[in-house]
């Protein structure tokens, strides 16, 4: 079916969802199912419990083992949430089955890889979009929103973590595979936080990159430290980890007008793991108690965060499919990212 026909079609578009594991069960089919001119039609798993899962939280859905059932079917969107490895390859499949692709992130495990399907999309005019949900969490909208408004002033340091303290190894290919599989918390953590700094500040210039395994028993880094010098003069310090028995602030943003600290994370995949509606008003709202400080001559005073939206994609997606309007997020921004991912591991493994 081409884009014309899909605009054209009577009824909510039919989605296909590739993996029903945290990205496809608790992120990716509550938000499809959420939206009201998408419907989540088939789900591919070969997971006896995860089939059982889906059969009971989404049973209009058809459960199907193999994901080349979904390429001969009168789908109008692909959704690819499997392994990092298989982004790419599962991609391709789609686009060359005329098909729209949603990829949760990253897009591809190397920037040649996601290079390729950006250029193959954009040759046949089909859409291909990222998830790079952390855009409408509610820390950053609230930075982005004081930037927009000059409250800041000139930003000249921005930090921003995702620490986490997992001391238990994981099994499995995000913490014990060959860096090849597209484990290690650089392109899980990193690749939002590198999306976010570039949306904010823009193209980066130079990279510096420190990549550490901290458990024993890793193959991958699980602790990362990632400076970038934006062309604009901002300076992005990231910091992303699966060890940090103690996290520091969500955000530090320092202007020459104020600054803004928030603690914590965003909430909304909290709520989303917890049973929370994606359709649900209150997700995505911060509680008081979880409001940053804007810090300027006067003091330093709580600030009020922005409501998260990550409810937001699915219906832009939708759009773009109907009415050709740009999607989300830009494949090229998301082929950006992974170039600055891989200049990061090679300052890191390469020292320059």
């Amino acid at each position: 079916m081409n884009e014309t026909a899909r605009a054209r079609r009577q009824g909510p578009l039919q989605v296909g969802l590739i993996g029903y594991g945290l990205a496809g069960s608790v992120f990716h089919a509550p938000l499809i199912a959420a939206t009201p001119d998408l419907c989540l039609t088939a789900v591919v798993t070969a997971d006896p419990g995860r089939a059982q899962q889906v059969r009971e939280q989404h049973p209009q859905a058809r459960v199907l083992a193999d994901s080349e059932a979904l390429f001969s079917r009168d789908f109008d969107l692909i959704v690819i949430a499997s392994s990092n490895r298989s982004h790419a390859p599962l991609a391709m499949r789609a686009l060359q089955a005329g098909l729209a692709v949603v990829v949760d992130k990253p897009l591809a495990v190397t920037a040649a890889e996601a290079t390729a399907l950006a250029e193959f999309a954009a040759a046949r005019g089909l859409l291909l979009t990222v998830f790079h949900n952390r855009r409408w969490d509610s820390e950053f909208l609230t930075v982005q929103q004081l930037i927009a408004d000059g409250v800041l002033g000139k930003v000249h340091r921005f930090e921003s973590r995702f620490e986490r303290w997992r001391p238990q190894l994981r099994a499995g290919w995000r913490q014990q595979s060959d860096p090849a599989e597209g484990g290690g918390v650089l392109l899980d953590l990193g690749s939002h936080l590198i999306d976010q700094a570039v949306q904010l500040f823009g193209p980066v210039q130079r990279v510096h990159a420190e990549l550490d395994c901290r458990h024993p028993e890793a193959t991958v880094e699980d602790d990362a430290f990632v400076a970038l010098r934006h062309v604009s003069g901002t300076r992005s310090h990231l910091w992303m980890s699966s060890r940090a028995i103690h996290a520091g602030p969500r955000l530090r943003v320092l202007g020459d007008r104020a600054a803004y600290v928030k603690p914590g994370l965003d909430g909304q995949e909290d709520a989303l793991r917890a049973g929370m509606r994606a359709d649900d008003p209150r997700l995505g709202a911060e509680p008081e108690s979880e409001w940053g400080q804007l810090i300027d001559a006067r003091g330093a005073h709580s600030l009020a965060s922005l409501r998260g939206r990550w409810c937001d994609y699915y219906p832009a997606v939708a759009r773009a499919l109907r009415t050709g309007a740009a999607p989300p997020v830009s494949a090229h921004d998301a082929v950006e990212v992974l170039r600055l991912c891989e200049a990061a591991r090679a300052c890191a493994t390469q020292q320059r």
